[in-house]
């Protein structure tokens, strides 16, 4: 699956400060999570998928990881997010 550039630019701008603000924690979680929506939806399809779901566990780990960051630097931050994305935890 590959993003359109408008659609990372979306993603980009609501959750970070702005369409060019790639590197944010927000972004990058925004971008994981819209990524392993996908993921999920095509792995309800397709069951026996072994490859695509190492892919998604390997996204879950790096948005784990991303979000014990923010976590840890501020947690306002963190609230705002797991919020806004519906992320259980």
């Amino acid at each position: 699956m590959s993003l359109t550039k408008e659609k990372r630019e979306e993603i980009f701008a609501e959750h970070g400060k702005s369409k060019t603000d790639t590197g944010a924690n927000e972004s990058q979680i925004g971008l994981f999570t819209e990524r392993i929506n996908h993921l999920t939806a095509h792995l309800k399809v397709n069951k026996k998928d072994h490859s695509t779901r190492l892919g998604l566990l390997r996204l879950v780990g790096k948005r784990r990881r991303l979000l014990d960051n923010l976590y840890k630097k501020d947690i306002e931050r963190y609230r705002a997010i797991i919020a806004k994305l519906g992320i259980r935890k």
